[in-house]
């Protein structure tokens, strides 16, 4: 079931990538270490132009997202039969994206920024009826890193490229609580994990700078924003020997994100979202055809973010994966998915891209993570 999770958030909403693998902190062993990454490969085509595109130009055609990985791995030490900690480390949130045709006033641009998270999380497990109750908090740093080169075409900024870098760290927490049935395969859980904000600083370049008197055509540069809190539940139950049935319900606060806005120098821009909360929901069933072979299958959706500001829109995903147990006590997860994107149009009153509007899209999925345990 790893691996279907493991795509699954890579395509939750907003800007939503990897989730903490805490799940660690419930398998057997004194000792688990767990590594992996999914590989996100989408494309959501431009079907029109904005109202401001630079005249004698067309974005109609291009493809603007970029690939991307997601790492993840999580160590697990069973400190004694009642505590397990964890470590863990993944990139809960990140965007990329790129235009190969110029585009509005900015020309072409290449916009990236990527939050890594290193966690660690503890459970402290209490024997109750037929199974055991867990409680589980810890808390994280973010590191957030935020790249931008854009090329303007337009006069009088035409030959002017901008490079800027920025980064930040931030802290939170999360807690939650669990019951499991080993004998019937049963496990529920709620997971909260805390907002944070971010205030960014870095450096902008230019020659544009330099002609207004920046020494080497470089500005100090800021940027700030917020990221949200999430809450998630999960449940899994034994249905018939060698079956299982899952399913999640993830409820993130996306609205908290209205603008990112950067700073270089005197000159202020901000990137308009006004999302609204986002809601995915994740159901699957798995099979154990032997004591070394099982297979998952599930299907995801997510209801997207956007107001009119973006492009995040409603998405649909079909995963599978399947699990493979070697002689050496390790286990070896790989699965797939196909993400069906839908059509989005720019109609929010002020954005800059105003009236321009992407088609319906695809993404692949591709995932892989070894486990082993003593």
């Amino acid at each position: 079931m790893g691996v279907v999770l493991m795509a699954a958030s890579a395509q939750a909403g907003g800007f939503s990538r990897g989730t903490a693998d805490t799940d660690i902190l419930y398998e057997d062993g004194n000792f688990n270490f767990r590594a992996g990454a999914t590989i996100v490969m989408p494309g959501h085509e431009f079907t029109a132009d904005p109202v401001m595109q630079a005249p004698g130009t067309s974005v109609v055609g291009s493809d603007y997202l970029d690939t991307y990985m997601i790492p993840s791995a999580a160590v697990k030490f069973k400190i004694t039969d009642n505590l397990s900690c964890a470590g863990t480390f993944t990139t809960p949130y990140g965007a990329a994206s790129s235009y190969s045709a110029p585009y509005g006033p900015k020309g072409t641009v290449e916009e990236t920024f990527t939050v890594a998270e290193f966690g660690g999380t503890c459970a402290a497990f209490v024997e109750m009826g037929r199974g055991r109750l867990s409680v589980l908090g810890g808390g994280f740093i973010e590191r957030f890193s935020y790249d931008l080169a854009s090329n303007p075409i337009v006069p009088p900024f035409s030959g002017a490229p901008l490079a800027m870098e920025l980064t930040s760290n931030a802290y939170g927490w999360r807690a939650g609580l669990g019951y499991e049935i080993p004998d019937i395969a049963l496990r529920a859980q709620v997971m909260y994990r805390s907002a944070t904000s971010h205030d960014a600083s870095g450096f902008a370049t230019s020659p544009l700078f330099e002609a207004l008197g920046a020494p080497g055509g470089i500005l100090p540069a800021t940027g700030s924003g917020e990221l949200p809190q999430s809450v998630e539940f999960k449940l899994q139950t034994g249905i018939a020997p060698g079956w299982l049935a899952f399913g999640s319900v993830k409820w993130t606060d996306w609205s908290v994100n209205e603008q990112l806005i950067v700073s270089a120098g005197p000159v202020d821009s901000a990137n308009l979202y006004h999302w609204k909360d986002g809601w995915t929901i994740t159901g699957g069933v798995g099979h154990a055809f032997n004591e070394r072979v099982s297979g998952v299958v599930s299907l995801q959706w997510d209801q997207g973010v956007s107001t009119g500001y973006d492009y995040r829109s409603e998405k649909w995903m079909l995963a599978s994966g399947v699990s493979l147990k070697d002689d050496l006590g390790g286990e070896l997860r790989l699965g797939g998915a196909l993400v069906y994107l839908t059509s989005a149009e720019i109609t929010g009153a002020g954005a800059p891209d105003f009236g321009a509007a992407v088609d319906n899209g695809w993404a692949g999925i591709l995932s892989a993570s070894y486990k082993v345990k003593w």
